[in-house]
């Protein structure tokens, strides 16, 4: 039977959601008009007046925000209430240039808690269950947002934050985890660890697993929910935003439910910054509905997805967003190819390899290289040279059917890859480095 945190508002009638939204939109921009100077010129040199947004169906008139903004306001230029009423900040992890400060006053942590409690319900969490936070502390999102959550679902939580995977599964043993959270590839990690000490998912109790922070296709998640034992539910959310739990998967497993009594979402297209219907893929650009310290007003996430409103299974009206397909911004441009990394991902797993993989890009006499390493399993590996050079020569043309273009395979031995308890490195691009 599927749970619910919030029901009232989880299932609530659309119309009711759509009121609310109007009225909260109405509410904050008069706020960020009056107290955000950086974004009240925005709105003066676009001429918008904070009168000229009557409901969510004015909000194309409103000006975008973007990372780049964020930069340029930083530290205080977006800040909303005066410092004294704020009680925390988070920060982005590996941005380039000035990084993404993030504040909170006490109320916005209590909403952005409450947002991934109605994820960990979802994921069929409840007071008797152990959640082990295995996401980064510190000034990355993911650790206090979940573990957050969790407290407010009544779960004995284990603040974990990532590393140290012996104890890790030592901790999951000995406490009887019933709820993981954290990176896709570092659940993937814990998953080929588990195995290495010996150990099936027969022998720990996780039932869950709430994985975000990165894009994962299908075919990883299959391979996850086999080496644990258990369901694995993905779950969204942006510093920018508040930190995981903008949206989360239920049971369905078909796409993300965005928790619209908080967010508004609008699907643009990227070039021109048009607003799309529903069903269309483009560029999601999110709007804080009731945030105080640090609400954000069509922000662009540069995420390319899908947002549809079919009924959902699980009784949740709440509108759905697709997995990510990608980004704006993450699309590798290759001799003029667009290649998203999660394409190669799915045919490595397609083809039987480990999830494991580096793509590495150069550019040598005006020409793109593109090199591709993926580690072997164990029993690849005892392969002969010959049917290694084989598998390579398979491999890189089962890519050149999906994406249109050759790469250079090498099939490296088990282990080699450096893994990640944080975010993947998948990409290295030296072209950059030239241009």
């Amino acid at each position: 039977m599927e749970r619910y945190y919030q029901k009232e508002i989880e299932c609530a009638p659309v119309e009711e959601l759509k009121a609310m939204q109007n009225a909260k939109l109405v509410k904050q921009v008069k706020h960020v008009y009056e107290h955000v100077p950086y974004y009240r010129d925005l709105m003066d040199k676009k001429g918008v007046k904070p009168e000229d947004i009557k409901s969510t169906a004015d909000i194309y008139k409103l000006p975008f925000i973007s990372k780049a903004d964020l930069r340029d306001a930083y530290p205080y230029g977006l800040l909303a209430v005066p410092l004294s009423e704020c009680v925390r900040i988070q920060s982005t992890s590996g941005t380039t240039g000035r990084r993404v400060v993030a504040f909170y006053t006490q109320h916005d942590i209590d909403l952005w808690e409450e947002c991934c409690a109605r994820a960990i319900v979802a994921a069929g969490g409840t007071k008797d269950d152990v959640c082990q936070v295995a996401y980064g502390y510190g000034l990355f999102t993911g650790g206090p947002g979940l573990n957050g959550g969790s407290h407010k679902v009544g779960c004995l939580t284990l603040p974990m934050s990532s590393g140290n995977t012996e104890r890790q599964i030592q901790f999951m043993r000995d406490l009887g985890s019933t709820i993981l959270c954290c990176t896709p590839s570092y659940a993937a990690y814990i998953g080929e660890t588990l195995k290495d000490m010996g150990l099936t998912p027969n022998d720990i109790k996780l039932k869950a697993g709430i994985f975000g922070a990165e894009p994962w296709t299908e075919a990883m998640r299959k391979d996850i929910e086999a080496s644990l034992g258990i369901k694995a539910y993905d779950i969204y959310g942006l510093t920018e935003t508040s930190g995981p739990g903008v949206s989360f998967e239920c049971s369905e497993q078909t796409g993300m439910h965005i928790n619209e009594d908080h967010f508004y979402a609008e699907i643009i297209d990227p070039d021109t910054g048009e607003v799309l219907p529903e069903g269309e893929k483009g560029e999601l650009v999110f709007t804080s509905l009731d945030k105080e310290a640090f609400p954000l007003l069509r922000y662009r996430t540069r995420d390319i997805c899908v947002l549809n409103r079919k009924k959902c299974s699980c009784g949740r009206t709440l509108i759905k967003m697709s997995k990510p397909m990608g980004r704006s911004d993450d699309m590798l441009i290759i001799r003029g190819v667009n290649v998203f990394p999660s394409q190669i991902e799915t045919v490595l797993l397609e083809q039987g390899y480990t999830p494991n993989y580096r793509i590495e890009l150069d550019r040598v006499n005006n020409t793109d290289t593109f090199d591709v390493y993926v580690e072997m399993s164990q029993e690849q590996f005892s392969d002969t040279v010959k049917d290694i050079t084989l598998k390579e020569k398979e491999l890189a043309s089962a890519l050149k059917t999906m994406l249109g273009i050759n790469p250079k395979m090498h099939l490296v031995a088990p282990k080699t890859i450096t893994r990640s308890e944080g975010k993947a490195v998948r990409v290295i691009d030296r072209r950059k480095l030239h241009d």
